[in-house]
């Protein structure tokens, strides 16, 4: 338990810095102020996880810090084609980048909520929230093992490389299932392993901030998902990493560098679906 709150924690800071950082209109890092702390560059324009997730049509509409605090792996809200009306929540909404996107998509008869448990994340979403003049979201505070809705309020569940921070992923996938109404969607983008990731780098707590040493392999996704009752669940992986990528990742974190690595293991990033059965 003691390891489980220390890498909360640790999650929890890194991120509170990424959110003073994108106050301050910095490139936000998901690891901390510098490239010896963090998974990849200090720059979201350079970053091997967090770069070309949007398009400029998407970006433009938002205020700056929203997009420098964006610190996922894909672009959730195109994974899942929202509808007008629908309520959408986000499980670990950051700076709310997703959250103002898919409030965007649902139109005013919608709604996009937002959970996150680091406050300076929250302030700063609710800040480019009233900036971006949105008016069908709404940011709570929370964890995405314990999700503040009722059950079966929402009709669609997306996350943005965050659920493999979690320490307790089943809590997360089932508290999905739980508010999502019967037909509901699950839709994240997130990390995932193929092979073996080495010991080395899941003992590092600052992998586990940047979003690498928490992930679960493609077919343990698939398990946990099944076990939460979801159906019709798909692991689309959309990039792979490639080898100088994955080797200056090590380098990043201070981990011992080993070119077997590559033979053993590959991190990737996926659109991860699933379905409350009706």
């Amino acid at each position: 338990m003691s390891e489980n709150v220390n890498i909360k924690e640790v999650v929890r800071e890194r991120y509170a810095e990424a959110a003073r950082q994108a106050s301050n209109t910095l490139p936000a890092s998901c690891c901390g102020p510098s490239a010896s702390d963090c998974c990849g560059s200090t720059s979201t324009e350079k970053d091997i996880v967090s770069r070309d997730l949007y398009s400029i049509a998407e970006t433009s509409q938002l205020p700056e810090a929203a997009v420098l605090a964006s610190l996922g792996c894909g672009n959730p809200t195109a994974l899942a084609e929202l509808s007008p009306g629908e309520v959408v929540l986000d499980l670990g909404s950051g700076g709310g980048i997703d959250v103002l996107l898919s409030a965007r998509r649902v139109g005013e008869t919608g709604k996009a909520y937002g959970v996150d448990m680091t406050d300076e994340m929250l302030e700063l979403a609710r800040r480019n929230q009233q900036e971006a003049g949105v008016g069908n979201a709404e940011f709570l505070k929370g964890s995405i093992e314990d999700v503040p809705l009722p059950e079966k309020s929402v009709d669609v569940v997306i996350s943005n490389c965050v659920i493999n921070l979690s320490t307790d992923k089943d809590s997360v996938l089932r508290e999905a299932y739980r508010v999502l109404r019967p037909g509901g969607r699950f839709a994240v983008s997130d990390i995932v392993i193929q092979g073996v990731l080495p010991e080395e780098l899941r003992m590092n707590l600052e992998a586990w901030a940047g979003c690498v040493a928490g992930a679960l392999h493609e077919d343990e996704y698939r398990g946990k998902l099944a076990a939460a009752g979801f159906t019709d669940i798909d692991v689309e992986v959309t990039r792979a990493f490639e080898d100088e990528e994955m080797l200056q990742l090590a380098r990043d974190l201070g981990v011992p560098v080993k070119e077997s690595w590559l033979e053993e293991g590959r991190i990737c990033s996926a659109f991860v679906r699933a379905r409350r059965p009706e």
